[in-house]
């Protein structure tokens, strides 16, 4: 059975918070591919441009994914 008063007032260490500046980067592309996608497929008559943009913007959100799976 474990004490629940104990004598010594030990601090809790500090979660940590790994992935850093990666989460805030991918939601960023993320973002601005999305953007870049519809912006150029509604504008560009070529439907190959927008649709790299499209693969990025999955990609990302993909990796979004992982992260969150991995690290919850």
């Amino acid at each position: 059975m474990t004490n629940p008063y104990p004598l010594s007032e030990a601090p809790a260490p500090a979660p940590e918070r790994s992935g850093g500046l990666l989460r805030p980067l991918l939601w960023l592309l993320l973002l601005l591919s999305a953007a870049t996608n519809a912006a150029l497929t509604t504008v560009v008559g070529n439907p190959w441009i927008g649709s790299a943009f499209g693969l990025v913007a999955a990609l990302c959100a993909g990796a979004l994914i992982v992260h969150h799976r991995r690290h919850r």
